[in-house]
């Protein structure tokens, strides 16, 4: 929805379907993220939480010029990366932030069917990748259980119903990003486990900062990377972007200036007032 004021200065505006749409499925997948993180019903995309965490720690090290040796997820939601060489003061941070980050990118790609078909890919060759670095079994079980959920939901997404595709990447985002917040702040804020990331780098990268201080960073990052997400799906899911490709979108407002433009959320309340006056219509 575009609209331009009096001033004319010119303004998103949301919400259309998709972006109500979007918005109603963040707020439910972070309720249930919330509600249910610790009971089993949650363990399947914890585990998949703690392989991106494990991941990410990987991807800093190869970054870095180190050799991974092993990448293990535990049924106790833990996980250890071996590795030798690399900047270990990227490699330590680098669990937090990365699956902060991979949420980010999870719900900025959930906005278009294909980016979010991006998206899958590169999880899904990132499990794939990680069966090459001496798994455990219970690893081994993640990464093909969801192989082949994100090759059967794509199969779905391009040959039955769209964008279910979305939906999952979305999905994947949520969660992750919840339980990012959620494992920082127990971990390292609320409770600085002797072990935990945040100790690691207080004794080895950054000695004059206490471990509940380096986590306060990571949480308050991780909260920035989830609202970030959020902005460019949204972006992305706008009228103004629907001929656009998604870096173009990113890069091109009005005017070809995203800085002089503000976003109004006018649409999405007149979305529920309609609904409500069609129930209202219905009923009669």
């Amino acid at each position: 929805m575009y609209a331009e004021d009096y001033d004319d200065e010119k303004t998103w505006t949301c919400c259309n379907d998709r972006q109500t749409l979007f918005v109603l499925l963040y707020l439910a997948f972070c309720t249930l993220a919330i509600l249910f993180h610790d009971t089993v019903l949650a363990k399947p995309v914890r585990l998949i939480a703690t392989f991106i965490h494990e991941m990410s720690h990987a991807i800093a090290c190869w970054l870095t010029c180190g050799e991974v040796r092993g990448i293990q997820v535990y049924e106790n939601d833990g996980g250890v990366t071996t590795f030798v060489g690399g900047m270990r003061c990227l490699i330590i941070p680098a669990g937090y932030v990365g699956l902060a980050f991979s949420a980010m990118t999870f719900v900025m790609m959930s906005g278009g069917q294909t980016s979010a078909t991006i998206a899958t890919v590169g999880f899904t060759i990132s499990l794939l990748v990680a069966l090459c670095y001496s798994p455990n079994t219970l690893l081994v079980v993640v990464c093909l259980v969801y192989t082949c959920v994100n090759v059967l939901v794509a199969a779905i997404e391009y040959y039955v119903f769209s964008p279910i595709l979305q939906y999952l990447v979305l999905y994947y985002g949520v969660t992750v990003g919840m339980y990012a917040i959620i494992d920082i702040h127990d971990d390292t804020v609320f409770a600085a486990i002797h072990g935990s990331d945040a100790h690691a780098c207080n004794e080895q990268v950054w000695p004059a900062c206490h471990p509940q201080i380096i986590g306060l960073q990571w949480a308050f990052v991780a909260i920035v990377f989830q609202m970030i997400g959020i902005w460019v799906s949204l972006l992305q899911m706008s009228y103004e972007c629907n001929e656009l490709g998604f870096m173009e979108c990113l890069s091109v407002g009005f005017d070809g200036n995203l800085e002089d433009s503000e976003f109004e959320w006018d649409g999405l309340w007149l979305q529920f007032s309609n609904m409500t006056v069609r129930r209202q219509d219905d009923d009669y």
